[in-house]
């Protein structure tokens, strides 16, 4: 179920991430929000963070964002390297619900601010019924199947 989580997220983040204008990543709601680079930044350091935990150490890191697409990269190649090591063999030395509790449901929280974030911008993408979504464990990079079902 965990690696299902996470592979929803990484199609939710997509959509979310995908066809944004360059100047979206500096766009801020007033003057104390985070930009959407900020928060993407801080998605990428959630799964740095969940990685060392599922290893046993808690560790946290705070980057500064990076440019949009590579930001993007880095939140992907965060997240595929977690996956991977849900794969594994290798026990899990923090509990799987802690895991989820704590950088996963921040992850989709700040994968709906990035959503909420474009609609407000003036660069919003279509709703979509997620339940018909084409979603496979381990498909947990930023190529995803395209929208089942999207309305406006």
């Amino acid at each position: 179920m965990l690696r299902h989580t996470v592979a929803t997220l990484a199609y939710r983040a997509g959509k979310a991430l995908r066809g944004a204008p360059p100047e979206f990543a500096v766009y801020r709601a007033d003057a104390t929000s985070r930009t959407p680079a900020e928060i993407l930044a801080h998605m990428g350091d959630l799964f740095d963070w969940a990685l060392k935990m599922a290893d046993g150490k808690h560790e946290w890191h705070s980057s500064q964002p990076l440019a949009w697409d590579q930001e993007a990269a880095r939140f992907f190649a965060a997240l595929e390297a977690f996956d991977r090591r849900l794969a594994s063999a290798d026990p899990l030395a923090f509990p799987a619900e802690k895991l989820f509790q704590g950088p996963i449901a921040d992850a989709l929280t700040h994968t709906g601010q990035i959503a909420m974030l474009r609609r407000m911008a003036g660069c919003k993408m279509r709703a979509e019924n997620y339940v018909k979504a084409d979603i496979a464990v381990g498909r947990v990079g930023a190529e995803q199947s395209p929208p089942a079902f999207e309305f406006e």
